[in-house]
């Protein structure tokens, strides 16, 4: 699965600013990996961090404009920070703030959820030219696959999608 924020791609149809993490289960392993996209192109992975886990991450996307913007993830319980500077001619609406919780495609097809217990976003929060948003009243969408509810999400100050 991977876990992310971004800014635009709920109602946005042209470009998402957005970083995370994915995590992997296979053969037994656990393995991480952080990256950034400013879609739709594609993601890129961060080198320079690791990530164990337990690891507490934090993910921060800001847009410097519609076409601007920067990409950061810092692994707290290490202390290392990676950040990424991105352009693009694939202009950002500024509409959504996302916190999400998904599958993600391998080659051409979506990788097989796995379950990852509960993934919480803490200090969740947007801000905008009038001020700090919370995701308190936003829309949960939960991932529902062959007619199966795979996910329960909860928001308050907090974001938490948990897999059911």
């Amino acid at each position: 699965a991977s876990a992310w924020v971004g800014i635009d791609g709920d109602t946005c149809e042209t470009a998402i600013l957005q970083t995370g993490v994915d995590f992997t289960y296979s053969d037994g392993e656990v393995s991480y990996d952080a990256w950034y996209e400013w879609y739709p192109d594609y993601a890129y992975d961060f080198s320079g961090i690791t990530i164990s886990a337990g690891d507490v991450i934090k993910t921060t996307v800001t847009a410097t404009s519609t076409t601007s913007g920067t990409a950061v993830i810092e692994n707290t319980t290490t202390g290392v920070t990676v950040t990424q500077d991105l352009t693009s001619t694939y202009a950002l609406c500024e509409e959504n703030a996302e916190w999400i919780v998904e599958d993600y495609e391998e080659g051409d097809s979506l990788v097989e959820l796995t379950n990852w217990g509960t993934v919480t976003f803490t200090d969740a929060y947007a801000t905008t030219s009038s001020g700090e948003v919370t995701p308190s009243g936003a829309t949960a969408i939960d991932i529902e696959q062959n007619g199966e509810v795979l996910t329960q999400v909860t928001i308050g100050d907090t974001v938490a999608v948990k897999y059911v």
